[in-house]
């Protein structure tokens, strides 16, 4: 039996009775067809409290993703001063929006389709304050397919009922139902059963955490419930199977499923995710004084009987000389060459020497490859680049930035920006409270740069937090439209990289227009956390990418490729089996240093873009509730499974 049953009573009189007449305890409980749950709430004062500041007080946050810029708008709107401090150009961490040119047009780019389940309830509350509900659009409904006809697709539509109704519809509606595969005579299905709709923090965590996903389902697992939910969802949380705590998958499921009252029909921005809610929430930020900081590099942070007493950072466009530490890339293999990093972000060194280069493209940020004859080759845009980096041909009109190796261990160097600029000028802040916002390679590096007494407890806390394996995004542009029969947002289940396919001609403004200019498609794969040691490079995302996309619509065969693009990251946060115990909270041992992101562990269900926008909202609460101000109201589903043990 696996080890995540170990210490599992079997199921007592009451269990039993709890499931036997779960309608009738469901009804006591005001689980109704006919009226449609509300939110639960997480947090909220019991005293009426002043909402503003009564006496100046300073913040800093760094990392404007959506923790980051929920944590700074709310900070704003209580009369704190609030500085927000972006590393990179734009604004939106995983969901910013950049420029790019597809012939002679200019489309604005982003990290992939993200849609907005109606059970984001504050995200939501941001988006009704910030009165933009007319940049999104329903999708109306959402299909996962399968490949080779294993099952017939699922549709998923909005729902207003709570749990067990949630799941009668869906299984009322569901083709496959009787290819579930429960058989609830047999004692693990009925354990299964117990874990998916009793969902409870910490009490899950404690009993499943240390088993992975992949493990847990070895043994007389329903294999149509994993086929056909367990996992295209699990993927979906951008965690793979074999590194994924059953204790998350539980909440994700209870999230998303179980908890959800609310259906899994949701919404899609009608412009790029940048213009559609990253900039209204930095205008709000800035209407209130607010500063906004980007390309803004921090350099160091000054610790004082181990809290942070101020920040530095660098500002500009040069190349920061801050030094970083970055991984061996065992994947890439050349006798020459040492690879180091990972998706966009991998340096490359000759064997013995002390200097490195980006392989970055200067171009639009695609990962080039070293070709036999020494040059390196952008794989998306054609750009070459010498042995040395210098640009040779193609879009990119600048080399590829040069760096120092100025230390080693044996799975990481430190590198240094090698710039011909004169020094950059460092700013410092004092503040009285600190925001870390950033992801996880990104507060890692920012504990690494801490001076003076810095609270080692923290460090030790952050430098245990893992990453996920890498995702890709490929976008195409097509001189042809085809026939779709399912959403224009679908999961796809079976395929060796695509786990989703997004029709932007049918979602978002500029490609609507594009298309009915053009009668063209836009259509992008996404592969939520691929294998690096089956895709050790770019090139072989794209070979597959495209390999795959003409086998899920045939018709694209016959149509001209006009223009493709590649995102390539690995910085999602992992959660890996064991890390929940250790995982940080919004309050840190530090007293005037707060965490936000969607690494934080979180006290209510909550996942993606919800959790992220709920950590800053958290983190901002603390904040405001040491000052005695009354706390922002935040809201989840139903914490709790109705079945719990």
């Amino acid at each position: 039996m696996p080890t995540d049953f170990a210490g599992l009573s079997p199921i007592s009189r009451r269990t039993a009775l709890k499931l036997l007449g779960v309608g009738a305890v469901g009804a006591g409980l005001g689980y109704s067809r006919l009226s449609k749950p509300q939110p639960t709430i997480f947090q909220q004062d019991s005293l009426d409290l002043p909402q503003q500041l009564s006496a100046p007080k300073k913040v800093v946050v760094v990392g404007a993703g959506l923790a980051g810029l929920a944590c700074a708008y709310e900070l704003s709107q209580r009369g704190f001063t609030v500085t927000l401090l972006e590393r990179a150009p734009q604004l939106g961490g995983k969901i910013a929006s950049w420029s790019i040119q597809v012939g002679n047009e200019t489309f604005l780019m982003e990290h992939g389709f993200h849609g907005f389940f109606p059970q984001y309830y504050n995200l939501k509350s941001l988006v009704e304050e910030l009165n933009i509900r007319d940049n999104f659009r329903s999708l109306e409904f959402y299909s996962v397919v399968f490949r080779d006809g294993k099952y017939q697709p699922e549709v998923f539509r909005p729902n207003h009922s709570a749990f067990p109704w949630n799941i009668v519809d869906l299984a009322l509606a569901s083709p496959n139902r009787l290819n579930w595969g429960i058989n609830l005579t047999k004692i693990d299905h009925w354990r299964v059963f117990r874990e998916i709709s009793g969902f409870q923090i910490p009490e899950s965590f404690q009993r499943l955490d240390n088993v992975s996903v992949s493990d847990w389902v070895q043994s007389d697992f329903p294999q149509g419930l994993y086929d056909l939910y367990f996992l295209p969802f699990a993927k979906s949380s951008l965690n793979a199977p074999d590194e994924l705590s059953v204790g998350e998958l539980m909440q994700f499921f209870h999230f998303y499923f179980f908890g959800n009252p609310e259906g899994l029909a949701f919404n899609g921005t009608r412009q790029d995710m940048g213009t559609s809610l990253v900039q209204p929430i930095a205008e709000a930020i800035k209407s209130r004084g607010g500063e906004i900081i980007t390309e803004a590099t921090v350099s160091s942070i000054n610790w004082q009987q181990q809290e942070i007493k101020s920040l530095s950072y660098q500002k500009g466009t040069t190349q920061s000389d801050v030094p970083f530490w970055v991984k061996r890339n065992g994947l890439l293999i050349d006798p020459q060459m040492e690879y180091y990093g990972a998706g966009d972000r991998v340096f490359a060194a000759e064997s013995g020497t002390t200097v490195a280069i980006s392989l970055c493209c200067s171009h639009q940020g695609c990962t080039v490859q070293r070709q036999a004859d020494g040059k390196y080759l952008c794989p998306c845009h054609g750009a070459v680049y010498d042995s040395q980096g210098q640009v040779l041909a193609g879009p990119a009109k600048r080399d590829l930035p040069r760096f120092q190796i100025i230390q080693r261990t044996e799975d990481e160097v430190q590198l240094l920006g090698v710039s011909s600029a004169a020094p950059i000028a460092q700013q410092t802040i004092e503040a009285d409270y600190y925001v870390f916002a950033t992801d996880v390679p990104g507060v890692q590096q920012l504990l690494r740069l801490g001076v003076g007494e810095v609270n080692q407890q923290v460090y030790n806390q952050i430098e245990k937090l893992a990453i996920a394996d890498p995702f890709a995004v490929a976008r195409f542009w097509f001189d042809q439209d085809f026939e779709w029969e399912h959403s224009d947002f679908t999961s796809l289940s079976g395929y060796q990289l695509t786990d989703s396919i997004t029709l932007y001609h049918r979602i978002q403004d500029q490609f609507i227009a594009w298309h009915q200019k053009t009668g063209g498609s836009v259509v992008e794969l996404h592969a939520y956390c691929y294998k690096e040691k089956e895709f050790p490079h770019q090139q072989a995302l794209l070979t597959t990418f495209e390999e795959e996309l003409y086998e899920i619509v045939p018709e694209l065969k016959e149509a001209n490729l006009l223009h493709r693009e590649l995102v390539n990251q690995k910085n999602f946060s992992g959660y890996p089996p064991g890390s929940y115990a250790n995982r940080p909270e919004t309050c840190s041992d530090a007293s005037n240093l707060f965490f936000a992101g969607d690494w934080v562990k979180m006290p209510f269900p909550c996942g993606l873009m919800e959790r992220a926008i709920s950590s800053g909202l958290l983190a901002a609460n603390e904040i405001i509730h040491r000052e005695g101000r009354q706390r922002r109201q935040l809201l989840s589903v139903n914490p709790e499974g109705i079945l719990r043990l």
